[in-house]
């Protein structure tokens, strides 16, 4: 029965450097292996899967825009068609596909605000709902959440509440598929040097502040999924400032963000 890799938001960042290990870590065997690179790009996805060369492990191409239930049902359908044509497991599958927007509420775009807890929360939601029937014990999801997760934050209050519904979905999700034996993992980097911040800032911001490295970031969550760990934070400053969330008001958090962690927006 062939085995399936699934990775959203694969065309760069997190979710290309996804692709890139996961490739890396699988064996040659005699059952069939396909990695699945799914994002809106079609340009930037053959990029990515240009360089998943040198296997017998078959790279597969999905520009597909996944945004809300839409989206999902989208790639239900592709999950669907792929059954018609043999059986198959979903191996791994990695929700990476998301973005965020920087500024006080009343300062941003509503219907940018809206599409984002589509894709951060509604997206996400759904497609491990809809991957549920090909996961069989063994196989392991990992939902791209954030250190925002952890506390309300000012100037960046809607995607900090999508990222603490990813963990809190996560967190659930593992614990109701253990018994199926079924790994589930939420990732909760901080500041990790993508396109990230470009995009959340409307490209008044270029760079990620003091972004962390990609590659060490996704090697960690990899490893920590694969020893049954339910949150990945590789950083020690991020470890830290996650306990510590526990210590500090939501509003005083919320409050203190607002006030002095300013973002342009």
């Amino acid at each position: 029965m062939k085995k399936i890799t699934v990775i959203t938001g694969a065309s760069s960042g997190l979710g290309a450097e996804f692709a890139r290990q996961i490739y890396e870590s699988l064996e040659e065997t005699d059952t069939p292996q396909e990695i699945w690179l799914i994002a809106r790009s079609k340009e930037n996805l053959e990029s990515t899967g240009a360089e998943l060369t040198g296997k017998n492990i078959s790279v597969r191409i999905i520009p597909l825009d996944i945004s809300g239930a839409e989206g999902v049902h989208r790639l239900k359908s592709l999950l669907e068609e792929e059954k018609k044509s043999g059986d198959f497991s979903i191996d791994m599958l990695v929700n990476n596909a998301g973005f965020g927007t920087y500024g006080p509420f009343a300062e941003t775009d509503i219907d940018r605000e809206m599409q984002m807890i589509e894709l951060n929360c509604t997206s996400l939601t759904g497609v491990c709902g809809i991957a549920l029937p090909y996961l069989t014990k063994g196989s392991s999801i990992i939902n791209t959440a954030s250190l925002a997760a952890f506390l309300p934050l000012g100037n960046f209050a809607v995607y900090a509440a999508t990222k603490a519904y990813a963990l809190s979905f996560s967190i659930a999700l593992a614990a109701e598929l253990k018994d199926r034996g079924i790994q589930v993992c939420a990732l909760c980097p901080g500041s990790v040097s993508t396109n990230f911040a470009n995009v959340a800032s409307n490209g008044k911001r270029k760079e990620v502040l003091h972004g962390k490295d990609p590659v060490k970031v996704v090697r960690h969550c990899l490893k920590a999924n694969h020893r049954g760990k339910k949150t990945a934070l590789w950083a020690l400053k991020w470890r830290f400032t996650a306990f510590m969330s526990r210590f500090v008001g939501r509003y005083t958090g919320a409050r203190y963000t607002y006030l002095y962690a300013k973002r342009p927006h």
